[in-house]
Protein backbone atom coordinates (compact mmCIF):
# COMPACT_ATOMS: atom_id res chain seq x y z
CA UNK A 1 0.00 0.00 0.00
CA UNK A 2 3.00 2.48 0.77
CA UNK A 3 4.19 1.45 -2.56
CA UNK A 4 0.89 2.35 -4.33
CA UNK A 5 0.97 5.49 -2.63
CA UNK A 6 4.28 6.61 -3.01
CA UNK A 7 3.71 5.33 -6.93
CA UNK A 8 0.71 7.42 -6.96
CA UNK A 9 2.45 10.80 -5.65
CA UNK A 10 4.88 10.35 -8.32
CA UNK A 11 2.42 10.29 -11.17
CA UNK A 12 0.71 13.12 -9.82
CA UNK A 13 4.11 15.10 -9.35
CA UNK A 14 5.18 14.48 -12.89
CA UNK A 15 1.57 15.27 -14.60
CA UNK A 16 1.68 18.07 -13.20
CA UNK A 17 5.35 19.41 -13.82
CA UNK A 18 4.67 17.79 -17.87
CA UNK A 19 1.25 20.45 -18.17
CA UNK A 20 2.84 23.31 -16.91
CA UNK A 21 6.36 23.57 -16.76
CA UNK A 22 7.50 20.98 -19.60
CA UNK A 23 4.79 22.22 -22.54
CA UNK A 24 4.18 25.52 -22.18
CA UNK A 25 7.69 26.69 -21.21
CA UNK A 26 10.47 24.02 -22.63
CA UNK A 27 8.68 22.95 -25.72
CA UNK A 28 6.72 26.72 -26.01
CA UNK A 29 3.14 25.53 -26.69
CA UNK A 30 -0.02 27.44 -26.79
CA UNK A 31 -2.47 27.44 -23.87
CA UNK A 32 -4.96 25.65 -26.54
CA UNK A 33 -2.47 23.27 -26.92
CA UNK A 34 -1.89 22.76 -23.63
CA UNK A 35 -5.68 22.17 -22.87
CA UNK A 36 -5.77 19.30 -25.17
CA UNK A 37 -2.78 17.34 -23.38
CA UNK A 38 -4.84 18.39 -20.19
CA UNK A 39 -7.61 16.94 -21.42
CA UNK A 40 -6.61 13.84 -22.92
CA UNK A 41 -4.95 12.81 -19.78
CA UNK A 42 -8.03 13.64 -17.46
CA UNK A 43 -9.90 11.36 -19.87
CA UNK A 44 -7.29 8.71 -19.24
CA UNK A 45 -7.45 9.26 -15.75
CA UNK A 46 -11.02 8.87 -14.89
CA UNK A 47 -11.40 5.87 -17.17
CA UNK A 48 -8.68 4.24 -15.11
CA UNK A 49 -10.66 5.47 -11.90
CA UNK A 50 -13.96 3.84 -13.01
CA UNK A 51 -12.31 0.89 -14.24
CA UNK A 52 -10.15 0.13 -11.11
CA UNK A 53 -12.58 1.74 -8.72
CA UNK A 54 -10.30 3.57 -7.06
CA UNK A 55 -9.75 7.14 -5.77
CA UNK A 56 -7.98 9.69 -8.20
CA UNK A 57 -4.96 9.93 -5.41
CA UNK A 58 -4.79 6.26 -5.52
CA UNK A 59 -3.78 6.02 -9.30
CA UNK A 60 -0.19 4.89 -9.68
CA UNK A 61 1.75 4.13 -12.63
CA UNK A 62 0.71 0.82 -11.63
CA UNK A 63 -2.17 1.22 -13.41
CA UNK A 64 -0.98 2.24 -16.80
CA UNK A 65 -0.13 -0.81 -18.78
CA UNK A 66 -0.89 -1.24 -22.34
CA UNK A 67 -3.80 -3.14 -21.41
CA UNK A 68 -5.63 -0.41 -20.25
CA UNK A 69 -4.92 1.65 -22.98
CA UNK A 70 -6.20 -0.19 -25.44
CA UNK A 71 -9.98 -0.37 -23.75
CA UNK A 72 -9.68 3.17 -23.25
CA UNK A 73 -9.42 3.73 -27.07
CA UNK A 74 -11.99 0.87 -27.26
CA UNK A 75 -14.33 3.16 -24.83
CA UNK A 76 -13.36 6.50 -26.81
CA UNK A 77 -14.43 4.49 -30.30
CA UNK A 78 -17.88 3.38 -28.70
CA UNK A 79 -18.39 6.75 -27.78
CA UNK A 80 -18.02 7.59 -31.59
CA UNK A 81 -15.40 9.22 -31.11
CA UNK A 82 -13.39 9.56 -34.75
CA UNK A 83 -10.18 7.88 -35.63
CA UNK A 84 -8.60 11.34 -35.26
CA UNK A 85 -9.73 11.94 -32.03
CA UNK A 86 -8.41 8.87 -30.94
CA UNK A 87 -5.03 9.07 -32.49
CA UNK A 88 -5.01 12.31 -30.50
CA UNK A 89 -5.85 11.15 -27.14
CA UNK A 90 -2.93 8.50 -27.77
CA UNK A 91 -0.53 10.41 -28.58
CA UNK A 92 -0.80 12.36 -25.76
CA UNK A 93 -0.66 9.74 -23.56
CA UNK A 94 2.89 8.44 -25.37
CA UNK A 95 4.23 11.75 -24.98
CA UNK A 96 3.11 11.86 -21.31
CA UNK A 97 4.92 8.94 -20.99
CA UNK A 98 8.08 9.43 -22.29
CA UNK A 99 8.48 12.37 -20.35
CA UNK A 100 8.15 10.53 -17.71
CA UNK A 101 10.87 8.19 -18.61
CA UNK A 102 12.89 10.85 -19.61
CA UNK A 103 12.37 12.05 -16.14
CA UNK A 104 12.92 8.51 -13.95
CA UNK A 105 14.21 5.88 -15.85
CA UNK A 106 12.63 3.23 -14.02
CA UNK A 107 9.90 4.27 -16.20
CA UNK A 108 11.36 3.92 -19.22
CA UNK A 109 8.89 -0.10 -19.27
CA UNK A 110 6.13 1.85 -19.12
CA UNK A 111 6.22 4.25 -21.77
CA UNK A 112 7.90 1.10 -24.16
CA UNK A 113 4.34 -0.53 -23.30
CA UNK A 114 2.30 1.71 -24.05
CA UNK A 115 4.21 2.94 -26.95
CA UNK A 116 3.44 -0.11 -28.68
CA UNK A 117 0.08 0.60 -29.18
CA UNK A 118 -1.02 1.23 -32.59
CA UNK A 119 -2.68 4.52 -33.84
CA UNK A 120 -6.12 3.63 -35.69
CA UNK A 121 -5.66 4.21 -39.63
CA UNK A 122 -7.75 7.34 -40.88
CA UNK A 123 -9.56 7.46 -44.24
CA UNK A 124 -8.88 10.21 -45.73
CA UNK A 125 -12.08 12.41 -46.77
CA UNK A 126 -12.41 14.13 -49.79
CA UNK A 127 -12.18 17.79 -48.89
CA UNK A 128 -15.73 19.92 -49.00
CA UNK A 129 -15.95 23.24 -50.14
CA UNK A 130 -18.85 25.47 -51.70
CA UNK A 131 -19.91 27.42 -55.05
CA UNK A 132 -19.15 30.21 -55.74
CA UNK A 133 -23.27 30.66 -56.09
CA UNK A 134 -23.21 29.35 -52.44
CA UNK A 135 -20.94 31.54 -51.07
CA UNK A 136 -22.86 34.83 -52.54
CA UNK A 137 -26.11 33.58 -51.14
CA UNK A 138 -25.12 33.28 -47.41
CA UNK A 139 -22.76 36.89 -47.72
CA UNK A 140 -26.47 38.12 -48.81
CA UNK A 141 -28.02 36.96 -45.63
CA UNK A 142 -27.25 39.35 -43.05
CA UNK A 143 -28.82 43.11 -43.21
CA UNK A 144 -26.17 45.42 -43.46
CA UNK A 145 -28.08 48.41 -42.34
CA UNK A 146 -28.19 47.04 -38.66
CA UNK A 147 -25.48 46.38 -36.10
CA UNK A 148 -25.85 42.89 -35.86
CA UNK A 149 -25.52 42.40 -39.57
CA UNK A 150 -22.64 44.59 -40.69
CA UNK A 151 -20.61 42.48 -38.11
CA UNK A 152 -22.25 38.93 -39.22
CA UNK A 153 -21.07 39.79 -42.95
CA UNK A 154 -17.92 41.30 -41.95
CA UNK A 155 -17.56 37.71 -40.08
CA UNK A 156 -17.80 35.78 -42.99
CA UNK A 157 -15.96 38.07 -45.62
CA UNK A 158 -12.77 37.54 -43.10
CA UNK A 159 -13.23 33.44 -42.98
CA UNK A 160 -13.66 33.62 -46.64
CA UNK A 161 -11.03 36.42 -47.91
CA UNK A 162 -8.48 35.94 -45.09
CA UNK A 163 -9.02 31.86 -44.95
CA UNK A 164 -8.85 32.21 -40.82
CA UNK A 165 -9.62 29.16 -38.86
CA UNK A 166 -12.88 30.04 -36.47
CA UNK A 167 -10.30 30.67 -33.49
CA UNK A 168 -7.91 32.59 -35.15
CA UNK A 169 -10.93 35.14 -35.89
CA UNK A 170 -12.70 35.22 -32.77
CA UNK A 171 -9.06 36.06 -31.76
CA UNK A 172 -8.64 39.09 -33.41
CA UNK A 173 -7.95 42.49 -32.48
CA UNK A 174 -7.95 45.93 -34.34
CA UNK A 175 -4.34 45.97 -33.63
CA UNK A 176 -3.72 43.45 -36.06
CA UNK A 177 -5.21 45.13 -38.77
CA UNK A 178 -2.45 46.94 -41.39
CA UNK A 179 -4.95 48.53 -43.42
CA UNK A 180 -2.68 51.89 -44.12
CA UNK A 181 -0.06 49.44 -45.24
CA UNK A 182 0.60 49.79 -49.39
CA UNK A 183 -0.54 46.36 -49.51
CA UNK A 184 -2.67 45.97 -46.61
CA UNK A 185 -2.56 42.97 -44.53
CA UNK A 186 -3.75 41.26 -41.30
CA UNK A 187 -2.09 39.32 -38.89
CA UNK A 188 -3.30 35.98 -37.09
CA UNK A 189 -1.74 33.95 -34.54
CA UNK A 190 -2.75 30.71 -35.40
CA UNK A 191 -1.84 26.90 -33.86
CA UNK A 192 1.54 27.21 -31.67
CA UNK A 193 1.11 31.42 -31.39
CA UNK A 194 2.31 31.08 -35.14
CA UNK A 195 1.71 34.46 -36.57
CA UNK A 196 1.45 35.15 -40.32
CA UNK A 197 0.43 38.05 -42.15
CA UNK A 198 -2.56 37.05 -44.76
CA UNK A 199 -3.35 40.41 -47.96
CA UNK A 200 -6.38 41.90 -47.99
CA UNK A 201 -8.63 41.80 -51.28
CA UNK A 202 -9.38 45.78 -51.96
CA UNK A 203 -12.99 45.00 -51.54
CA UNK A 204 -12.67 43.37 -47.89
CA UNK A 205 -10.24 46.75 -46.55
CA UNK A 206 -13.56 48.35 -47.74
CA UNK A 207 -15.98 46.84 -45.71
CA UNK A 208 -13.19 46.37 -42.40
CA UNK A 209 -12.68 51.06 -42.74
CA UNK A 210 -16.73 50.69 -42.85
CA UNK A 211 -17.09 48.29 -40.00
CA UNK A 212 -14.36 50.05 -38.33
CA UNK A 213 -16.32 53.34 -38.07
CA UNK A 214 -19.07 51.84 -36.91
CA UNK A 215 -17.71 49.48 -34.39
CA UNK A 216 -14.09 50.94 -33.45
CA UNK A 217 -14.91 54.90 -33.56
CA UNK A 218 -12.84 55.53 -30.13
CA UNK A 219 -8.88 55.71 -30.36
CA UNK A 220 -8.61 53.25 -27.67
CA UNK A 221 -10.44 50.71 -29.05
CA UNK A 222 -6.94 49.46 -30.69
CA UNK A 223 -5.43 48.25 -27.82
CA UNK A 224 -8.83 47.32 -25.26
CA UNK A 225 -11.12 45.73 -27.28
CA UNK A 226 -11.39 42.63 -29.95
CA UNK A 227 -12.28 43.09 -33.46
CA UNK A 228 -15.24 41.56 -33.33
CA UNK A 229 -17.26 41.37 -30.26
CA UNK A 230 -21.06 41.37 -28.63
CA UNK A 231 -22.56 43.71 -26.07
CA UNK A 232 -23.48 42.80 -23.22
CA UNK A 233 -24.22 44.79 -20.38
CA UNK A 234 -22.86 47.56 -21.80
CA UNK A 235 -19.75 46.26 -22.30
CA UNK A 236 -18.14 44.21 -25.43
CA UNK A 237 -17.44 40.70 -25.13
CA UNK A 238 -14.97 38.56 -27.94
CA UNK A 239 -17.53 36.14 -29.80
CA UNK A 240 -16.91 32.64 -28.90
CA UNK A 241 -16.07 30.09 -31.54
CA UNK A 242 -20.11 28.27 -30.90
CA UNK A 243 -21.59 31.50 -31.39
CA UNK A 244 -20.18 31.81 -34.97
CA UNK A 245 -21.19 28.35 -35.88
CA UNK A 246 -25.11 28.80 -34.70
CA UNK A 247 -25.03 32.01 -36.70
CA UNK A 248 -24.06 30.21 -39.88
CA UNK A 249 -25.98 27.67 -39.42
CA UNK A 250 -28.69 30.18 -39.03
CA UNK A 251 -27.94 31.75 -42.32
CA UNK A 252 -27.66 28.53 -43.90
CA UNK A 253 -31.37 27.65 -43.15
CA UNK A 254 -32.49 30.67 -44.78
CA UNK A 255 -30.00 30.49 -48.00
CA UNK A 256 -31.38 27.25 -48.64
CA UNK A 257 -34.82 28.74 -49.56
CA UNK A 258 -33.69 30.47 -52.32
CA UNK A 259 -30.10 28.35 -53.17
CA UNK A 260 -30.20 25.07 -53.28
CA UNK A 261 -26.18 24.73 -53.56
CA UNK A 262 -26.18 25.48 -49.74
CA UNK A 263 -24.19 22.35 -48.03
CA UNK A 264 -26.29 20.57 -45.15
CA UNK A 265 -23.83 21.16 -43.08
CA UNK A 266 -22.21 24.49 -42.44
CA UNK A 267 -19.45 25.12 -40.20
CA UNK A 268 -16.75 28.03 -40.21
CA UNK A 269 -14.03 25.68 -41.64
CA UNK A 270 -16.20 25.27 -44.77
CA UNK A 271 -14.86 29.10 -45.46
CA UNK A 272 -11.36 28.00 -45.14
CA UNK A 273 -11.68 25.40 -47.20
CA UNK A 274 -13.22 26.71 -50.13
CA UNK A 275 -10.67 30.02 -49.85
CA UNK A 276 -7.98 27.32 -50.73
CA UNK A 277 -10.16 25.76 -53.07
CA UNK A 278 -10.72 28.82 -55.23
CA UNK A 279 -6.92 30.02 -54.81
CA UNK A 280 -5.35 26.65 -55.83
CA UNK A 281 -7.97 26.20 -58.96
CA UNK A 282 -7.27 29.99 -60.12
CA UNK A 283 -3.28 28.82 -60.56
CA UNK A 284 -1.99 29.43 -57.07
CA UNK A 285 1.24 27.13 -56.42
CA UNK A 286 0.27 24.27 -53.24
CA UNK A 287 3.11 25.95 -51.61
CA UNK A 288 2.02 29.53 -51.47
CA UNK A 289 -1.68 27.93 -50.09
CA UNK A 290 -0.10 26.25 -47.22
CA UNK A 291 1.81 29.05 -46.50
CA UNK A 292 -1.19 31.12 -47.00
CA UNK A 293 -3.49 28.45 -44.67
CA UNK A 294 -0.27 28.56 -42.03
CA UNK A 295 -0.11 24.90 -42.33
CA UNK A 296 3.25 23.46 -40.80
CA UNK A 297 3.15 20.78 -43.41
CA UNK A 298 2.33 20.86 -47.48
CA UNK A 299 1.42 17.47 -46.90
CA UNK A 300 -1.67 19.07 -45.04
CA UNK A 301 -2.30 21.24 -48.53
CA UNK A 302 -2.03 18.48 -50.95
CA UNK A 303 -5.49 17.96 -49.73
CA UNK A 304 -6.36 19.98 -52.08
CA UNK A 305 -4.61 18.74 -55.35
CA UNK A 306 -7.11 16.12 -55.01
CA UNK A 307 -10.92 17.47 -54.73
CA UNK A 308 -11.59 19.15 -57.49
CA UNK A 309 -12.82 16.99 -60.48
CA UNK A 310 -13.20 20.14 -62.62
CA UNK A 311 -9.56 20.07 -62.95
CA UNK A 312 -8.97 16.87 -63.61
CA UNK A 313 -11.55 17.04 -66.57
CA UNK A 314 -9.92 19.92 -67.82
CA UNK A 315 -6.02 18.31 -67.60
CA UNK A 316 -7.60 15.50 -69.43
CA UNK A 317 -8.81 17.42 -72.36
CA UNK A 318 -5.61 19.05 -72.36
CA UNK A 319 -3.70 16.32 -72.66
CA UNK A 320 -6.09 15.00 -75.71
CA UNK A 321 -7.95 17.91 -77.31
CA UNK A 322 -10.59 15.74 -79.13
CA UNK A 323 -11.88 14.61 -75.75
CA UNK A 324 -13.33 18.45 -75.57
CA UNK A 325 -15.56 16.92 -78.90
CA UNK A 326 -16.79 13.73 -76.93
CA UNK A 327 -19.50 13.46 -74.44
CA UNK A 328 -17.97 12.47 -71.09
CA UNK A 329 -18.37 8.63 -70.34
CA UNK A 330 -18.98 9.29 -66.60
CA UNK A 331 -21.71 10.15 -64.97
CA UNK A 332 -20.62 11.48 -61.66
CA UNK A 333 -17.70 12.61 -60.03
CA UNK A 334 -16.90 9.35 -58.07
CA UNK A 335 -16.71 7.57 -61.69
CA UNK A 336 -14.47 10.02 -62.79
CA UNK A 337 -12.24 9.83 -59.95
CA UNK A 338 -11.93 6.11 -60.98
CA UNK A 339 -10.93 6.71 -64.51
CA UNK A 340 -7.84 9.04 -62.57
CA UNK A 341 -6.69 6.20 -60.40
CA UNK A 342 -8.10 8.40 -57.44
Amino acid sequence: MEKNSRSAQELWKYVRSYLTVYLPRIRGLSPRTVESYRESISMYCLFLKEANRIDFSKISFDHITRDSVMKFIQSLRKRECGASTCNLRLSSLKSLLKYCADEDIGLYSVYQEVRRVPMMKVIRMPVQYMSETAVKALLAQPDPKTAKGMRNRMIMILLYDAGVRVQELVDLKVSDLQLQAKDPFIIVTGKGSKTRSIPLMDKTVAHLKEYLRRFHSRLDDRIAEPLLYSTRSGAPHKLSTDAVGVMLKNYARSARKTCDEIPERIHPHLFRHTRAMDLYRAGMPLSYVAEFLGHVSLNTTTIYASADVEMLRKAMEMADPELAKEVPLWKDEESLKKLCGL
